[in-house]
């Protein structure tokens, strides 16, 4: 198994398995769909976004909190586009 296939499946039980069942399903399923084209700089600024709180994550993903800022705003979006969630006012 190469680092990058590790990483895929550790990232992959990460996403899956957040704590609250929203935050399992939306990254859990973006990630069963999108770990396998990811490499680099794509899926360390995953592991990254998995390092982040529950809280945050919702509030940026559901509640349409501002993530501009935030450099995983493009990886944020992608995750809303992928679920339908739609583009909020950021």
């Amino acid at each position: 198994m190469t680092p990058d296939e590790t990483r895929r499946r550790r990232a992959l039980y990460r996403a899956q398995h957040r704590g609250t069942k929203e935050m399992d399903f939306l990254l859990g399923r973006y990630a069963e769909a999108k770990l396998a084209g990811m490499a680099g700089g794509d899926l360390t600024a995953f592991e990254e976004l998995l390092a982040l709180p529950d809280p945050q994550l919702q509030s940026w993903l559901m509640l349409g909190q501002t993530f501009e800022g935030s450099a995983l705003a493009d990886l944020l979006r992608d995750i809303q586009h992928f679920h339908g969630i739609g583009a909020r006012a950021q």
